[in-house]
C-alpha cells in the first residue's frame, strides 16, 4: 500500500484520513526518514560528553564559551550550523530512498526572551532545510525539542532541571505563541509535513504530576495553530518519553497523528500493542518518531515490526560524533579526547589556541564527505542485502507467512505471542535485555536462538537494490541433517561446513523484496543467525 519513495513534486499537504496518512494527491503513504538530532538542539552524548560534563544545549554552549571565549564560540556555532547538516546530507538521504526528515528545534533559536522571532536564527535554518528538501522531494516534520522552560526537566530539552513549561504560565504562553508563529509562517508550505508539538514530555514522576496540564496545553496549541493554519498535520506525543498513551482518549483534531518512541526494549508486537489498540480505537495514523541507538540486530527486527504493521517511522539520529549506531559518523580530530577529558573533570584545561584549532578541524570533519559511512546500519534498517538477521528477527505476519510450527514454547519476555520456540541463554528467567546503546552485539553466552521441529519453517524478508545473485549463510546446530533454504519458494543447493550452511541462487534475482525460508529437517534444529549477501 505504501512506498518510501519521495514525491517528484509537492502537491497539496500530507493529511490524516481513516487511520492513514495520505499525500496531497490522496495516495496512502508511510513516512520513513531520519532525525536531524544535534543540529539545532545539541545533546551531550552526541559529542561523546559524559556526566559531569555538559549534556544539555545550555551546558554545552556555556562550556564552549568558557573554553574558546565568546567570539570564537559564536564563530564555531555559525560554522556548525553551516556544516553539520547540508544539502549533501539531504541528497544522500534521498538516494537511500527515505521520504522525510524530523527536525528538532529549540525555542531559544526561534524566539527571543520577549517572544520576538529571530529571523537569522532557527527560522533561517528551517527555511534552509526546506529549500534543500524541496528538489529531493523530502518532507520536513518540525519537532519542538526545547520548549520555553523545558517540557521534560532533563538535558534533552534545554531546561534548568525541571519541566518549567508546566510550572510557569509565561512559558506556556510563549509556547502557544511560538507554534502560532511557526504555523503562520509555513501554513502554505507543502514541504512541511506536520508540527510535532512537544518532544518526549513529562518523563518519570512528572507524568503523574502534570498529565492534565499537558492535555490542556495540547488543546491550546491545536486551537492556536488552527487559527492560522487549517492544512498541516498536528502530531502529539505521549507521556513519559512518548511511551505512555493513556492521555489519548479522544480525537482532538481529525488531521492529526499520534507518536511514540521506542528504545532499548523488546522489539516485538507485545511492546507496541497499546499503540496499535489506540490507532484502532481513535482511527488516527501512528508514528514511531524516534528509535535506534542500538545494535543492528535490534534495528533490523524493530523496523521490520514497524513496516509490517504499517507504522510510519523515523530513525534517530542521522549523524553523531564517533558512532557505530548512526549512518554517518563524524570522526573527531586529534585532541578531541583531551576536550572530553577536561569536560568531565578528568583532565587539564586545553590551551585556548589549541582548543580553537581542534574545534575548527571538527567543523571540517562534519561535512558528509569527511564522515565515516556505516552501511551496515542502513542494511539493518532497510533489510537491504548484504544484511545480517538474528534468528529471532523473523517477520511479524504470523503463522503461514512468517513461520509455521507444529508446536512451540514461546519465550515469556520476548515475542511471547508468536508460536515459535526461542531460547534466551544467559538471560535471567528467560527475559533477554536489549540495552545495547553502544551498538555492541549480544555478549557471548547471552544469545537468543530459535528451535524448530521437523518440517517447521521460519521466514525473513530482504531487499535487493538491483538484479543480483545471492548467497545465504545460516548458522545452525542440528543432531542430524542441516536445514533447507528456499528463496522465493525455490530450494537452493547448499554446502555445509562447521555448523554453517551456504546456499547460492543459480541465477540473478530481480530487484525488489524477496523471502528466505529456512526449513528444519530434524526435531531439534537450532538457528543462531543468517546472512544474505549479493554475489
Amino acid at each position: 500500500m505504501t512506498s518510501p519513495t519521495p514525491p517528484t513534486e509537492f502537491s497539496g499537504f500530507i493529511h490524516a484520513a481513516d487511520g492513514e496518512l495520505l499525500d496531497g494527491r490522496g495516495n496512502p503513504i508511510l513516512l520513513r526518514g531520519f532525525g536531524l538530532g544535534n543540529w539545532m538542539v545539541p545533546e551531550g552524548y552526541m559529542w561523546r560528553f559524559e556526566e559531569p560534563g555538559p549534556m544539555s544545549p545550555r551546558q554545552i554552549e556555556a562550556f564552549f564559551e568558557d573554553l574558546l571565549g565568546p567570539d570564537r564560540a559564536r564563530k564555531f556555532w555559525r560554522g556548525f550550523h553551516d556544516r553539520y547538516v547540508t544539502a549533501d546530507d539531504i541528497g544522500r538521504m534521498a538516494a537511500i530512498g527515505v521520504n522525510h526528515v524530523r527536525l528538532p528545534i529549540n525555542a531559544r533559536l526561534i524566539f527571543a526572551e520577549d517572544g520576538t522571532p529571530i529571523e537569522e536564527g532557527g527560522l533561517e535554518l528551517i527555511d534552509r532545510l526546506i529549500d534543500w528538501c524541496r528538489p529531493y522531494g523530502l518532507w520536513v516534520i518540525l519537532a519542538l525539542h526545547g520548549a520555553p522552560g523545558g517540557q521534560t526537566g532533563t538535558g534533552i530539552d534545554d531546561s534548568f532541571g525541571t519541566p518549567a513549561l508546566f510550572e510557569d504560565v509565561r512559558n506556556r504562553e510563549l509556547t502557544v505563541e511560538l507554534w502560532r508563529c511557526i504555523a503562520r509562517r509555513y501554513r502554505d508550505e507543502p514541504v512541511i509535513a506536520g508540527y510535532d508539538l512537544l518532544n518526549e514530555p513529562l518523563p518519570d514522576e512528572y507524568q503523574h504530576t502534570y498529565a492534565n496540564d499537558l492535555v490542556w496545553l495540547y488543546k491550546e496549541l491545536t486551537s492556536a495553530i488552527r487559527e492560522v493554519d487549517p492544512n498541516h498535520l498536528i502530531i502529539y506525543e505521549g507521556l513519559h518519553r512518548a511511551t505512555d498513551w493513556s492521555i489519548f482518549t479522544e480525537v482532538w483534531d481529525p488531521n492529526s497523528m499520534l507518536q511514540f518512541h521506542r528504545y532499548w526494549s523488546p522489539p516485538d508486537r507485545v511492546g507496541i500493542q497499546d499503540f496499535l489498540d489506540v490507532r484502532e480505537r481513535l482511527g488516527l495514523p501512528i508514528y514511531m518518531g524516534e528509535g535506534g541507538e542500538n545494535n543492528n540486530d535490534w534495528i533490523q527486527t524493530a523496523f521490520t515490526l514497524y513496516d509490517e504493521h504499517s507504522i510510519s517511522w523515523n530513525f534517530w539520529p542521522w549523524k553523531k560524533i564517533r558512532t557505530t549506531t548512526s549512518p554517518c559518523s563524524v570522526e573527531p580530530p586529534p585532541g578531541w579526547d583531551a576536550v572530553l577529558e577536561y569536560a568531565s573533570a578528568r583532565g587539564p584545561r586545553p590551551d585556548p589556541d589549541e582548543a580553537w584549532a581542534i574545534f575548527s578541524e571538527l567543523l571540517v570533519r562534519c561535512d558528509l564527505a569527511r564522515c565515516t559511512w556505516r552501511p551496515e546500519v542502513l542494511s539493518a534498517l532497510l533489510r537491504q542485502a548484504p544484511v545480517h538477521f538474528p534468528a529471532w528477527g523473523f517477520g511479524f505476519q504470523g503463522p503461514g507467512v512468517s513461520y509455521q510450527t507444529s508446536a512451540a514454547t514461546p519465550l515469556p519476555g520476548f515475542r511471547a505471542d508468536d508460536q515459535v520456540t526461542l531460547h534466551a541463554h544467559g538471560s535471567p528467567e528467560g527475559w533477554p535485555g536489549f540495552d545495547h546503546n553502544d551498538g555492541a552485539d549480544r555478549a557471548e553466552g547471552d544469545e537468543i536462538v530459535v528451535e524448530l521441529r521437523e518440517a517447521d519453517w521460519i521466514a525473513y524478508d530482504f531487499v535487493l537494490d538491483r538484479p543480483r545473485s545471492l548467497t545465504v549463510v545460516v548458522a545452525y546446530s542440528s543432531p542430524d541433517e542441516p536445514p533447507e533454504v528456499l528463496v522465493d519458494g525455490s530450494r537452493l543447493p547448499a554446502t555445509v561446513e562447521h555448523g554453517r550452511l551456504a546456499a547460492v541462487t543459480g541465477t540473478p534475482l530481480p530487484a525488489g523484496t524477496h523471502r528466505i525460508h529456512v526449513i528444519s529437517t530434524t526435531d531439534a534444529t537450532r538457528l543462531a543467525w543468517l546472512e544474505a549477501t549479493p554475489t
